[in-house]
């Protein structure tokens, strides 16, 4: 049995609201970092917008804009996890500090924070990768079947990954 359990149907109607909130993406973006924080926890969640052109991801959202702030950007494209998750549009689980130092090449940030174990979920619209919900919490905190909270979440952000895309974001 899972360790980690939610409902669908309220997260649809929590998620429903925060679309229909104003101030986006913020609210977007802080719901999701909410659900995710109250139902798998979590030490460190980003949202981040892929940006194939330069092979990079920009952050769009971080729960510790201090140490990841906002539009910060690192080369994520031509690496193994980028072609897993950027490329192919498949969601990544680390399981263990290995696999931080693996995909990250800020891992010793990461790691740093007492971030030893990951899940990625690619944000996916028309064929294309349009960014990554990336949720990190100590080692042993997730199983890969909590991949599929984040399957129900992304859906949510197309609208303003898309966005994102033509139009720049500054911060406030």
């Amino acid at each position: 049995m899972p360790r980690h359990t939610y409902d669908p149907g309220g997260i649809a109607a929590v998620m429903a609201e925060a679309s229909a909130e104003p101030g986006q993406p913020d609210t977007l973006f802080r719901a999701v970092d909410d659900l995710t924080r109250e139902t798998v926890g979590h030490i460190l969640f980003t949202v981040l917008a892929n940006l194939p052109k330069s092979g990079e991801v920009e952050r769009m959202h971080s729960s510790r804009p201090r140490e990841y702030p906002l539009l910060g950007r690192k080369r994520m494209g031509p690496t193994p996890w980028g072609d897993r998750v950027l490329k192919d549009g498949r969601t990544w689980f680390g399981r263990n500090a290995d696999d931080i130092r693996w995909a990250f090449p800020d891992h010793e940030l990461i790691l740093s924070l007492g971030c030893e174990s990951c899940l990625n979920a690619p944000v996916r619209y028309d064929g294309r990768v349009l960014g990554v919900i990336s949720v990190l919490g100590p080692e042993g905190a997730y199983e890969e079947e909590d991949l599929g909270l984040l399957a129900l979440l992304t859906p949510y952000l197309v609208p303003p990954l898309l966005s994102a895309q033509t139009t720049p974001r500054s911060i406030s």
